[in-house]
């Protein structure tokens, strides 16, 4: 510690690799003291302007608002409020283009000033020591304060460290070119920043601190060391003009000679790092309450008519300080936020000044072509090695490239692509041109949003494995309380009480239905499996034929039943047989029985001449067939009328055995009961017809009327001799 001090005495200061020495343009501004604009005709605040997450909204649409006002709040400690920079209302909350490299649009809050400029009430301390450290980090907490030197890192995060801090070094560096914001602070506002020095001393409590600033500000150092001349515990450290001295590992490296180490907080190793205007913006905070609505901004380039440094509201538009600046180009076709070593262009001159803008540049078409601008055209790498020797980080840009166009982010992070600055030390030397910051930049970008990914992944992983336990759990706990239940059920019944074989019986009741549910389905089933013929295969001509001899015995089977059932049952079942619904082919097959029962009459007139034939097979067979088409004709489904339609079959043969024995008479070849039993059978017919068609019922009474009529001629026919019959008959027969 007593070298490091007594180094810095001597003026005798460690470097760090590489570095550049760019043109430095800082005499467009540095001739002229920091001016206030007017107030813009709309703010533009982005909900989100630091390092962090976004907090949440407390307006809304329509709301006045003071100046000082919050806007946002949250008690996330990387969540940082923003204000009202001026008193009006809000006419807007909708997407807009936010100050990004990426020229993506966030949300943000629109406010329109009213031109009264009125302040929210407010608590000025007069004596910061009767603050405690929770109070003065409550204060800078709320006042949305975060790092303005370009990261924007909370301030009250850093500050809040538990570690033992032996440095506190203060940024002053202000190394890039054109820039001279902290300059003019410096100059202007020393006892302010001198405030929020001892205030950040006070939290702390470091051994040393020590302000950077480079040797080519010497106004600016004249006045610090006069600001901190009784105070010894503070150390001005004059520093030699090299880019990039002011970001915060070279600055470390340099002042203690320490190196920090990559993903290592610098709190870690006893320092902490704020910026010049940061500690000015603390004492606004803590001392006047005043919340972090403005700052200083550098407004430079040739293409202005009057470059200098303002004091700038937060949201106010570029474009609008542009025109205070004097910008005569309409265009606006090179505009730059930050300078031209960091700073990216905007697709806008309706971005929004934020908390970490230090700097708007306007350059003319001479500038934009300088060697450290990226307006030439990029070409193919020539492998110089340039950029690794400027690199202040040491690291290799060329792979980094290559990397970053293949997208490679597992080598990327073995090649430390976070360490990067974005300095853009490697870009400026470049004999190639190519912009290598903006390759690490959207490198760093989509490995962020993967990340992201992956953290959202892992939550839902983290959530899934937890209902998968719950629900496991539940299943648990159910079977356990059924398990419970049955145990007290089967207790209860057990128990020999009026309620036991009351459950008892519901039990018993329960199952019985259970069983006899079960015992149904599988009697449908059976029935449906045998009212079912699978369709045969090709090559199973064994299993068609089996098939066809188990039908035929099923249809024997089933007649000789019916017949067992005709004789049991009373003769005059016929007629109670009722007719189904129309049927076509009924009536078809009704029509049939009748024909052929005509021409059965017909057959037994002529046989009965023969008396040498006593039985004609033909006859039988007929009546049989007869009987089978009455049979057809009964729906499969009624009961009643296959139990009439084998009555029927029975009479059929019951015919054909009276035919037999009267055809043994010779002097009698037609018996009157013959006749009486084809009426009967042709009655019987016209039952099987549908009732509700009429032209059956009519060919029905037509049937009858002949079949009497045939009758009537046979009782003629008994009369005559035999030899005239037979006459007759040979008659008959050549005709």
């Amino acid at each position: 510690m007593g070298s490091v001090i007594e180094r810095i005495k001597r003026a005798n200061f460690w470097t760090f690799h590489g570095g550049i020495h760019p043109p430095e343009q800082k005499f467009l501004t540095t001739d002229k003291p920091i001016r206030a604009v007017s107030i813009p005709e709309q703010l533009i605040l982005p909900l989100q302007q630091h390092i962090g997450i976004a907090a949440d909204l407390r307006v809304k649409i329509g709301d006045k608002v003071l100046k000082g006002q919050a806007l946002t709040q949250s008690m996330h400690p990387m969540a940082v409020p923003i204000h009202a920079p001026t008193s009006g209302t809000i006419t807007a909350i909708k997407d807009a283009v936010i100050a990004h490299p990426s020229g993506l649009s966030e949300l943000c809050l629109f406010i329109t000033p009213d031109g009264e400029d009125t302040w929210q009430e407010r608590h000025i301390c007069t004596d910061v020591s009767k603050l405690s450290h929770n109070e003065i980090i409550d204060k800078i907490s709320s006042a949305g304060i975060s790092g303005m030197g370009g990261a924007g890192f909370p301030t009250q995060v850093k500050i809040s460290t538990r570690d033992k801090i032996q440095f506190l070094i203060i940024n002053a560096a202000e190394c890039e070119p054109y820039i001279s914001a902290d300059d003019l602070l410096i100059r202007e506002h020393s006892p302010s920043i001198l405030d929020g020095i001892n205030i950040l001393d006070r939290i702390l409590s470091p051994e040393h601190i020590l302000i950077g600033i480079e040797n080519n500000k010497p106004e600016a150092i004249k006045v610090l060391q006069q600001a901190t001349a009784n105070n010894e515990k503070i150390q001005v450290c004059v520093l030699p003009t090299k880019y990039p001295t002011g970001g915060e590992k070279q600055l470390i490296q340099i002042l203690t000679g320490q190196e920090v180490p990559s993903g290592v907080f610098p709190s870690s190793l006893g320092i902490v790092m704020q910026n010049i205007a940061t500690c000015f913006a603390i004492a606004d905070a803590v001392i006047n309450d005043i919340p972090l609505i403005k700052r200083v901004v550098t407004v430079s380039g040739q293409a202005l008519q009057k470059p200098q440094n303002v004091w700038s509201l937060l949201g106010t538009p570029v474009g609008f300080l542009l025109e205070q600046c004097g910008y005569p180009n309409k265009d606006k076709k090179h505009i730059i936020m930050g300078g031209p070593m960091m700073g990216y262009s905007l697709p806008s001159d309706q971005v929004p000044v934020v908390k970490t803008t230090n700097c708007i540049l306007a350059p003319s078409e001479q500038e934009i072509s300088s060697p450290y601008s990226t307006g030439t055209k990029e070409v193919e790498c020539i492998r110089c090695g340039q950029c690794s020797d400027v690199c202040p980080s040491q690291l290799l840009p060329q792979e980094l490239q290559w990397s970053a166009k293949a997208k490679d982010h597992q080598q990327l992070d073995k090649l430390n692509l976070f360490d990067c600055i974005e300095c853009g030390a490697c870009a400026y030397v470049c004999p190639s041109q190519i912009p290598l910051v903006h390759y690490y930049r959207v490198a760093k970008s989509e490995i962020r949003q993967q990340k992201q990914l992956d953290i959202k992944a892992e939550h839902a992983k983290v959530r899934f494995e937890a209902r998968k336990e719950r629900l496991a759990r539940d299943k648990i706990a159910r079977e356990e309380k059924h398990k419970a239940a049955a145990q007290a059920r089967k207790a209860r019944m057990n128990s020999g009480t009026s309620e036991a074989k009351t459950e008892k019986s519901a039990v018993a009741a329960a199952l019985a239905r259970v069983k006899a549910k079960k015992a149904q389905q599988t009697q449908g089933s059976d029935s449906v499996a045998a009212q079912t013929v699978a369709p045969p295969a090709d090559n199973e001509q064994k299993s068609q034929v089996s098939a066809a001899i188990a039908r035929a015995k099923a249809k024997k089977l089933a007649a000789q039943k019916n017949v067992a059932t005709y004789k049991s049952e009373p003769e005059n079942k016929l007629d109670d047989v009722k007719p189904t619904a129309d049927d076509k082919k009924a009536k078809i097959a009704a029509a049939v029985a009748k024909a052929k029962a005509r021409k059965l009459t017909e057959k037994n007139n002529d046989n009965a001449v023969d008396s040498d034939l006593a039985v004609d097979d033909n006859i039988t067979n007929e009546a049989a067939v007869l009987a089978s088409q009455a049979e057809a004709v009964v729906p499969a489904n009624d009961k009643k009328a296959k139990i009439a339609a084998a009555v029927a079959k029975a009479k059929a043969r019951k015919l054909a055995e009276k035919n037999n024995d009267n055809a043994v008479d010779s002097d009698l070849a037609v018996d009157d009961n013959i006749t009486n039993e084809a009426a009967v059978l042709a009655s019987q017919a016209e039952a099987v017809v549908p009732a509700n068609d009429k032209k059956a019922k009519i060919a029905a009474a037509v049937a009858k009327a002949k079949a009497r009529k045939l009758a009537q001629q046979q009782d003629k026919l008994a009369a005559t001799p035999s030899e005239e019959k037979t006459n007759k008959h040979v008659k008959s027969e050549s005709t």
